[in-house]
């Protein structure tokens, strides 16, 4: 019951929050060929996948990420951005881009791999802490605030005693790739459901809310 009552109070709290007209969407990941295809770079790949269906290419910005600029028909305008710093100091080029557009963390959505959500999946989340991912911890540091949605795009764990370090650092296996594909397409839609009508309607649309999509 509790837990019920906690869920309902953060669901009325996001709905409070504004609809903004331009979101700066972040996809985390490392630069450069060597990295593109590794499990940690799940964010960016999803922002190629959107950019793609626009026919919008990636271009540099002068606050060190490539930004492609979309706009949804009816619904408003995404700002695409993979910065070029790596994952642990993601949070410079992110807040340059938010002075530069003029834009609070209500419109900052961040899209990154998450080693707790099982592969061929992912959860969308409205603050909380970084747990333990250094894009998020950079991000929250360099903005100053942790309350901004992210889209936790699942890479599960290593098998047996693996290193999760390493982990994230390879590329998906074949059999992988196959469902990341149609994992992307999906995020990809639950991306614009975000910016259409917030995080709460996406939410309830591609997965229940649990406590931990705001924790």
């Amino acid at each position: 019951m509790q837990l019920q009552l906690r869920l309902l109070q953060k669901q009325l709290r996001l709905r409070t929050l504004k609809l903004s007209n331009t979101f700066l969407v972040v996809g985390l990941g490392n630069p450069g060929p060597n990295y593109a295809l590794n499990r940690h770079n799940v964010g960016q790949m999803l922002l190629d996948v959107v950019a793609a269906r626009f026919g919008e290419t990636f271009k540099a910005h002068k606050s060190n990420a490539l930004v492609a600029e979309v706009k949804i028909i009816g619904g408003p305008k995404l700002i695409l951005a993979k910065p070029l710093s790596f994952m642990n100091l993601s949070g410079g080029p992110t807040s340059s881009l938010m002075s530069f557009y003029k834009l609070d963390p209500e419109s900052l959505i961040v899209a990154h791999d998450e080693l707790d959500i099982p592969p061929a999946s992912f959860r969308l989340k409205q603050g909380g802490g970084h747990g333990g991912h250094n894009g998020i911890r950079d991000i929250i540091s360099a903005i100053d605030t942790n309350d901004f949605a992210r889209i936790r795009l699942g890479i599960g764990r290593p098998p047996g005693t693996s290193d999760a370090a390493d982990y994230v650092l390879k590329n998906f296996s074949s059999s992988e790739k196959t469902e990341l594909a149609v994992t992307l397409e999906i995020a990809a839609d639950a991306l614009e459901e975000v910016a259409r009508n917030g995080i709460v309607a996406a939410q309830g649309k591609y997965h229940a809310p649990t406590e931990s999509d705001t924790a």
